[in-house]
């Protein structure tokens, strides 16, 4: 019989998320700062879909297999997820200290395939780590809190490539050099990538396994090496074999949601040169300043979402958020006023809050206990594959069928946000948790 979840007081679950703090800060760099970088040593627009191949790629296959590995690992010095989320706070750490130091276009792809193996690893088991915390009446509030985190991760990190912009930047750029003003924020990540994990480390114990789950755990560990390899890759097929219909669902919203997300954090920057008439550095400014207005909206509502969400269905909240992002896709490229162009991002903050936190709290409801790190990788891998799909097919459908305009790159997210939106209200948790539990004979 599993241990019964306490309840955990506020001060608990914000301890248990401020790792997110720093992963989120790491991921900020990589909407706002990674894509200039890249512009700054010599790439042209049209190859930073496939420069960004990294993220699909590497969260494809670590996510699911450190989830499929961290369900079937428990000491008790350590616990069952924090080895994983620690090892990858500490590769993420060094590689953003490097990044800003890239000598070249080819050694900053290379750290970002890096980076990503590190953010990926320490991300699915922390996701995880929330969900095997929290009874299921705190499940909302937990996915809430880690959006919070979430938006003010994003947050810093953004308003930090402004203001240093603003402070140290200026000067003519230089084609094959990152410029200086940029070192800062990466240097910044690369403390709190570790500190903030390690500070949720320290503050919250994990669950112990109960006899069933550390039987199986033990019966796992005494497999011949070579076995015991082919395990997560087996779990992860019957994973997807026996998924729920509502993840299957939750996946064609999922395709367009993530698809639009990664060509608008690619073209923001692109877009100001084009609408604005900036260089690099001012666009890639003035795109930090877009993000930092979004998540400070993130962290201010990502908590509000809570009772709306027990009042009036996940679903409809979820499903509302993903139009009103489509809205401001479809506004942003007929502001050519700098300030004004935030505006929008009040109802892009308003879906990024609910895109962090709501659906994750929905597959938690469903999934069970003990497969719920393998499915938060296959979560993720919902989300990696549309951007990989972008990254291969969006160079040739901007510059073939979008005259390599960024403006017109911009609608064409906003359409997919809209589809997303129409695809959240098939969505069902209340139908999906009645036919898990008819399946599994509950």
């Amino acid at each position: 019989m599993s241990l019964p979840k306490p309840q955990l007081s506020f001060w608990q679950i914000f301890n248990m998320n401020v790792g997110f703090l720093g992963i989120q800060y790491s991921f900020g760099l990589q909407q706002s700062a990674i894509n200039p970088i890249f512009l700054f040593l010599g790439a042209s627009e049209e190859l930073l879909p496939i420069l960004n191949i990294a993220g699909p790629v590497t969260g494809l296959i670590v996510q699911p297999i450190i989830g499929a590995i961290s369900d079937k690992t428990w000491s008790p010095r350590w616990g069952r997820r924090k080895p994983f989320f620690l090892i990858g706070a500490l590769i993420g750490s060094i590689c953003l200290f490097l990044f800003p130091l890239s000598p070249a276009l080819w050694f900053a792809v290379g750290l970002l395939w890096l980076l990503d193996v590190g953010n990926n690893m320490a991300m699915e088991p922390y996701r995880a780590f929330v969900g095997d915390k929290l009874p299921d009446k705190q499940m909302s509030l937990g996915y809430q809190m880690q959006s919070l985190f979430v938006g003010a991760g994003i947050l810093l990190a953004n308003a930090s490539i402004f203001l240093f912009q603003d402070w140290f930047g200026g000067g003519e750029e230089l084609t094959g050099s990152v410029p200086k003003w940029l070192y800062y924020s990466f240097f910044i990540g690369s403390f709190l990538s570790l500190a903030t994990i390690l500070w949720s480390v320290l503050k919250t114990p994990e669950i112990p396994p109960d006899a069933k789950e550390l039987a199986e755990i033990n019966r796992h560990k005494a497999l011949p090496f070579a076995q015991r390899l082919k395990v997560p890759f087996v779990e992860i097929a019957e994973a997807v074999r026996d998924m729920p219909k509502f993840m299957w669902k939750l996946a064609g919203v999922y395709l367009f949601q993530w698809y639009a997300l990664f060509v608008y954090w690619q073209f923001i920057t692109p877009l100001f040169r084009t609408t604005m008439g900036f260089d690099t550095s001012q666009a890639a400014a003035q795109a930090a300043k877009m993000s930092t207005t979004y998540n400070i909206v993130t962290a201010l509502v990502a908590l509000v979402l809570v009772p709306l969400t027990m009042r009036f269905g996940g679903k409809k909240v979820y499903a509302l958020s993903l139009f009103g992002t489509a809205v401001a896709l479809f506004w942003i490229p007929f502001i050519d006023d700098p300030v004004n162009v935030l505006f929008p991002m009040i109802l892009f903050g308003i879906g990024w809050a609910a895109m962090m936190g709501i659906p994750y709290s929905m597959v938690s409801k469903i999934v069970p206990q003990d497969r719920r790190g393998v499915y938060m990788g296959i979560l993720n891998m919902m989300i990696v594959i549309p951007m990989g799909i972008e990254t291969l097919s969006f160079g040739a459908i901007f510059s073939n069928f979008l005259g390599s305009d960024s403006v017109n790159a911009m609608l064409f997210a906003g359409a997919f946000f809209a589809i997303a939106g129409l695809l959240a209200l098939r969505l069902n948790v209340a139908k999906a948790r009645a036919e898990v539990a008819e399946v599994m004979g509950e």
